[in-house]
């Protein structure tokens, strides 16, 4: 059974992929390199992801392989540790085409470790 804390880890990683996804709806690339906010906002909410999974125990990861962790965590430390060059075009790609898959694959994950339906977590 998982610990609370990776429940609770899952969860803001699925929270902060939510908003990633909602912040670049009904926007274009040239979105972030005209709303510093926008870029800023999915940076953190990138690092968000990769910190929370990071801390997600093995035994977890392991269960839900689908997921991955290493590229994610991978993402995160680049952001943190080259902040001076991060590459836009690679925010967008995560935020618009890996995000959402993650977002659903989160969801599953969250239902497995938990033991309950999807509509449960939101309640």
């Amino acid at each position: 059974m998982p610990k609370k804390s990776d429940i609770i880890r899952l969860r803001h990683r699925l929270d902060a992929s939510e908003k990633a996804v909602e912040f670049v709806r009904g926007k274009d690339r040239s979105s972030l390199d005209q709303d510093e906010k926008l870029a800023l906002a999915l940076v953190r909410l990138i690092e968000i992801i990769g910190e929370a999974g990071a801390k997600v125990s093995t035994e977890v990861q392991f269960q839900n392989a689908e997921i991955p962790w290493k590229e994610i965590v991978g993402t995160r430390n680049r952001l943190v540790h080259g902040y001076e060059d991060v590459d836009l075009d690679v925010v967008w790609q995560v935020a618009t085409k890996d995000l959402p898959v993650l977002t659903g694959k989160l969801r599953t994950a969250l239902v497995r470790e938990t033991g309950t339906d999807q509509e449960s977590l939101w309640k």
